[in-house]
């Protein structure tokens, strides 16, 4: 290419870019409104930070107003407000917390709490550290969290997480213990009684083909706490006089609403799930939704992951065969599942069923959430 050819384009391009910009000065000047508008916008982007609640199992982020790490922490001991309260965000501060000083040196963040910030049971005291650091990690360069109560490091405050010295959010989205096993189950020898029940809780939803192998033991005694559960019985697990008789009369349980081939329906009154395929249920199972104080919200949802081994940072706890479907409120295993809603808002399961629902779950599928059924 010649010079002159340069020098042409050039300046054809400097003649592009005067108008432009001559462009942008006409449009603001004809529209004011919506150039202070995105300025605005701009501004309260630039003005806001993040504080982080839990939601299930996990933490979770809302934005507030404000831009330094003191502002950070008095939102957090603010705590969530009622609406976001009401989308199943909850705060593990305890009431009464007070921020006596808090200074910043570079990557390091000090912060001075008050006693409360050490009381309540040792959940609670993992989770409210998690909020804290996951909180503070966000602001500029900080990194490490050196927490204090009242002017002393809490020795022993978190189980498994030294505060003598500085805390990191890597430190805590570390996990330090293996997952979780279920213990071998001894099962009693087969017959033919049980083999009759097993069958029944097949044919009816409650557990699945194959599942007849003639051995009571968890699976089957879960069947029947499921089926207690839809049918409105003592929740007992076992078979009892009543159970027993209505067995012989009971159906199939049936899908709540109408939706896609593919669903889930969790029924937080019944504490049952229902896994359905072209309006029909699959498998009835039973679960254990959020307590009184942290309750799974009602709503419609849809799985947005599926994850094997999902690691709560918060309660630093393993969640295996979670699938999560809004926050971190999650399907997942769990050791310990009673028969009423006992859950930080997630929906546990017990491994009898759990990697079973992970298999008939997808991502993108719909998750129904209903108070009453």
């Amino acid at each position: 290419m010649r010079t002159t050819d340069v020098e042409t384009i050039a300046t054809a391009d400097s003649r592009m870019r005067i108008v432009a910009v001559c462009a942008i000065v006409i449009s603001l000047a004809a529209f004011p409104s919506a150039a202070r508008s995105h300025a605005t916008k701009a501004a309260d982007s630039a003005a806001t930070i993040r504080v982080a609640f839990l939601q299930g199992e996990q933490l979770a982020e809302v934005r507030r107003r404000g831009t330094t790490p003191i502002a950070a922490v008095h939102a957090l001991i603010a705590g969530p407000t009622s609406a976001e309260r009401s989308r199943g965000y909850r705060t593990y501060l305890s009431t009464g917390t007070r921020l006596h000083r808090l200074s910043v040196k570079g990557s390091l963040v000090t912060v001075d709490l008050s006693n409360a910030f050490a009381t309540g049971t040792p959940e609670r005291r993992s989770a409210r550290l998690a909020q804290l650091v996951r909180t503070l990690s966000e602001l500029g360069e900080i990194m490490r969290v050196q927490v204090l109560i009242n002017g002393t490091a809490p020795l022993g405050l978190v189980q498994g997480i030294s505060l003598a010295s500085p805390v990191t959010l890597r430190m805590l989205q570390t996990p330090n213990i293996p997952v979780p096993i279920p213990a071998p189950q001894r099962l009693p020898a087969p017959d033919a009684a049980t083999k009759n029940l097993q069958s029944r809780l097949i044919e009816l939803g409650y557990l699945v083909r194959g599942d007849d192998d003639g051995r009571f033991g968890p699976a089957t005694s879960d069947a029947i706490l499921t089926f207690q559960k839809w049918e409105r019985l003592s929740r007992t697990g076992m078979l009892d006089t009543r159970t027993k008789a209505r067995l012989q009369k009971a159906a199939r349980p049936t899908p709540i609403s109408h939706g896609p081939a593919k669903r889930a329906e969790i029924l937080l009154d019944r504490q049952v799930a229902l896994l359905i395929k072209n309006n029909a249920v699959e498998r009835a199972i039973s679960v254990s939704s959020g307590k009184p104080s942290t309750p799974t919200p009602p709503g419609n949802y849809r799985v947005y992951a599926k994850i094997g081994r999902w690691w709560s940072t918060p309660f630093r706890e393993w969640l295996p065969w979670a699938i999560p479907f809004v926050g971190g409120i999650a399907f997942h295993q769990y050791e310990v599942v009673p028969t009423y809603a006992a859950s930080h808002g997630c929906v546990r399961q017990r491994p009898t069923v759990a990697q079973w629902t992970y298999g008939f779950a997808y991502v993108g599928m719909a998750v129904k959430v209903l108070a009453a059924s």
